[in-house]
C-alpha cells in the first residue's frame, strides 16, 4: 500500500491516552457495507447505508472504491455530474484519479493525496482515472468521504484543495499499533494541511 509509507510508526509522535473526563462511546450498531457500483462502473462498498443521518451527522456516505486490479482498458471513473452543500474528501490508497469542476477546480491525487472539494452554493464535477491507467490497467483503491456543511455554510464558494501525502501530520497511537494521518483539523498539537473558509467546528 504506497499511501502508508512510514517505516517504523513507533518512531512518530504519539496520539495521548484518553483522560479521565473522557466519555465511553459504546457501539450502536455493526453493519456490512454492501457491495455496488458508482459512476460508469467501478466498484465500491457503502459503508452508511441504510444508517440513520442523525447518528452520522456531519458525515452524509462514506465509500470504499475498489480495491479492484483493472486489465488494460478497464479501469473507470464518473460522468459530469452535480453536487452542492457539501464537502466530497477523496483519499487515494492505491492508484491515480484526475478531477475537473466547473468552477475551475482540478488536479490529480496518486498515492496517500486527498482531493478536498467544498461543493458549497453548486458545481458540475468529473472524476476519472487518467488515459495512461486506461492504457495500462493497474491496482486502484481509495474512499471518498462526504462532509454535511452547516446551514450557514451551504451558499460558500465552491473550492478545490489538492492535499499531497506527505503535507499530512503522522502521528501514532499510544500503543504504536496504528498510522494516523491527519488531514483535516487538529490532533494532540498537530494540524492537517486541509483549510476551510471558515473556521472548523
Amino acid at each position: 500500500m504506497p499511501a502508508v509509507t512510514v517505516a517504523d510508526v513507533t518512531t512518530l509522535p504519539r496520539v495521548p491516552e484518553p483522560g479521565p473526563d473522557a466519555a465511553e462511546r459504546p457501539v450502536r450498531s455493526v453493519t456490512t457495507a454492501p457491495s455496488g457500483f458508482e459512476g460508469e462502473g467501478f466498484p465500491v462498498r457503502r459503508a452508511f447505508a441504510g444508517i440513520d443521518l442523525r447518528d452520522l451527522d456531519p458525515f452524509l456516505m462514506m465509500d470504499q472504491m475498489g480495491e479492484v486490479d483493472y486489465a488494460p482498458g478497464e479501469p473507470k471513473g464518473t460522468p459530469w455530474h452535480p453536487h452542492r452543500g457539501f464537502e466530497t474528501v477523496t483519499y487515494i490508497i492505491d492508484g491515480t484519479f484526475e478531477h475537473s469542476d466547473s468552477h475551475g477546480g482540478g488536479g490529480t491525487i496518486t498515492d496517500g493525496d486527498t482531493q478536498w472539494m467544498t461543493a458549497g452554493s453548486g458545481l458540475l464535477h468529473i472524476e476519472r482515472p487518467p488515459e495512461s491507467l486506461v492504457v495500462s490497467g493497474g491496482l486502484f483503491h481509495g474512499l471518498q468521504l462526504w462532509v454535511n456543511l452547516p446551514k450557514a455554510d451551504k451558499f460558500l464558494q465552491p473550492k478545490y484543495q489538492d492535499l499531497r501525502a506527505g503535507e499530512s501530520a503522522l502521528l501514532t497511537t499510544p500503543d504504536g499499533g496504528a498510522l494516523v494521518r491527519v488531514i483535516a483539523g487538529e490532533l494532540a498539537g498537530h494540524r492537517g494541511p486541509a483549510r476551510r473558509s471558515r473556521p472548523w467546528r
